[in-house]
């Protein structure tokens, strides 16, 4: 490997670290605030990539449109993409979840609560919008935006680089800075306490899954400025973010943070030097690798303590 395919690789790895980032996001919240393994997260992933496309074919033009109309595609793309994610986490919260919660079920059934909604969304996501591959309307003439150390940085990369860096410090601010984020961390912390305080368990709950589907859904449609959008699209970057929110300490915003940048870079270098098969064998291996010394994680901390 040269210099400059060293950095060719790396903003590759940057790239896929800000979007498993913003994906781990929503799987750290949730287990943060109910300990829950929320596995039905990739499928709301993949449904604001979908609500993205399908805004995005009904208002783009067949001809090259203008840096103004750009803007305003790339804009409606990824807000659409966030409230079908955060309407799809809401009604699974409310319909899934909540029902057990009040019934004090068993961990193991919120477990398996979450891998059956996982099935029934990416199920009916075929049947709705087809099993085939939805193509990404043409936004923006993805052409180099500039040059560093040789390395070309286009406007998807750019793209993709600054709205998860923009997403992420918004989540951080929000979890640290707020009075949702305050509720976030005192029922995270002591939810009986928490409610004894007057935090309504029911609205912070809902509230966090609301915002991890935000940030899921926005991830769903950038990862689809690189792809195709399909009915499957979910689960390898859903376990990979997964994994990312393990290796920075699941229920830690920054530790999903850390964990994300680090697996997409790992990754990029596995498929670089070792070719694509091995994609995700150095990504899973340095999760086990960490996990061996530190079994809870990089910062090992959960939202609780992260203020």
């Amino acid at each position: 490997m040269t210099l400059f395919d060293f950095w060719d690789v790396l903003v590759l790895g940057v790239v896929l670290g800000s979007l498993y980032a913003v994906i781990a996001i929503g799987y750290t919240l949730v287990y943060g605030v109910l300990q829950l393994l929320n596995f039905a997260h990739s499928e709301v992933f993949m449904t604001g990539g979908f609500g993205g496309v399908i805004a995005l074919t009904l208002v783009v033009p067949v001809a090259a449109p203008s840096l103004a109309q750009s803007a305003g595609y790339v804009i409606l793309g990824i807000c659409t993409g966030a409230l079908l994610g955060a309407t799809v986490a809401f009604f699974l919260e409310k319909v899934a979840y909540r029902p057990l919660r009040r019934r004090n079920a068993p961990r193991l059934v919120f477990l398996i609560t979450a891998i059956g909604a996982s099935f029934f969304l990416y199920n009916l996501a075929g049947k709705l919008f087809g099993r085939n591959a939805m193509p990404m309307p043409r936004m923006y003439e993805n052409r180099t935006v500039f040059t560093i150390f040789d390395t070309t940085i286009n406007i998807t990369q750019l793209l993709i680089i600054c709205s998860g860096v923009l997403m992420l410090l918004i989540v951080d601010h929000v979890v640290n800075r707020t009075k949702l984020g305050s509720g976030i961390r005192a029922v995270a912390q002591d939810p009986e306490v928490a409610s004894l305080m007057g935090v309504n368990i029911d609205k912070v709950v809902s509230r966090t899954f609301i915002l991890g589907g935000l940030m899921g859904g926005a991830a769903g449609f950038l990862f689809g400025t690189t792809n195709q959008v399909f009915y499957t699209m979910g689960f390898l970057p859903g376990i990979t973010a997964f994994a990312a929110a393990v290796l920075g300490g699941i229920g830690n915003v920054r530790g999903a943070m850390l964990g994300g940048m680090t697996l997409g870079i790992v990754e990029a270098f596995t498929v670089d030097v070792f070719g694509d098969a091995w994609r995700y064998f150095g990504a899973f291996g340095a999760l086990v690798l960490v996990l061996m010394i530190r079994p809870t994680g990089i910062l090992g901390e959960r939202v609780a303590r992260t203020a």
